[in-house]
């Protein structure tokens, strides 16, 4: 004999199940991802040439440096946000919300609407100027709070308002 109680805990078993989510991050976050990059490595390589600029003697092996610092960067920076644009997904589904992101590691999470506590909207100077936003859902788990990061701002404002009323319209504490 099944249990109503047990047939209802498997069903929402199988519909909280970890899936890659449906939904990429916007196209701008391409462009946000290589500026940010580029930034680090423009100021890394400008270490290096100043370096190169002051150092006395045999300035061959400083030069190689800065060469193998300038490939690497324009490898980093037609790679990862390409690879990142890939990866980065999320999506809403009336039970909970899924995440997946990363570079090398990739990182899968759910969260069951019932245990959101709290919905953010963030945007950093870099990420006005792309127009992106980033939403940070907090749970009750110990594992941290979910981000989406790279959504246009029209985007990322639905989300957080769609997120607030499933959450708000929940009769349970989300602890």
């Amino acid at each position: 004999m099944v249990h109503t109680s047990a047939a209802g805990a498997a069903s929402a078993a199988s519909a909280l199940r970890l899936r890659a989510p449906v939904n990429l991050v916007s196209r701008r976050a391409l462009w946000y991802w290589t500026a940010r990059a580029a930034i680090v490595w423009v100021l890394a390589v400008a270490v290096e040439v100043f370096a190169l600029i002051e150092l006395a003697g045999d300035r061959a092996p400083m030069v190689a440096v800065v060469a193998v610092t300038v490939l690497l960067a324009a490898a980093h920076l037609i790679v990862m946000p390409q690879w990142r644009f890939r990866v980065h997904r999320w999506e809403v589904s009336d039970t909970a919300v899924y995440t997946q992101s990363g570079w090398f590691t990739q990182e899968r999470r759910i969260a069951p609407l019932s245990r959101i506590q709290t919905v953010d909207t963030e945007r950093g100077p870099l990420e006005q100027l792309f127009r992106l936003s980033n939403v940070t859902v907090t749970t009750a788990s110990a594992a941290g709070p979910l981000r989406i990061h790279g959504l246009d701002r029209v985007t990322a404002d639905h989300l957080t308002a769609e997120l607030t009323a499933a959450t708000s319209a929940r009769n349970d504490d989300a602890t």
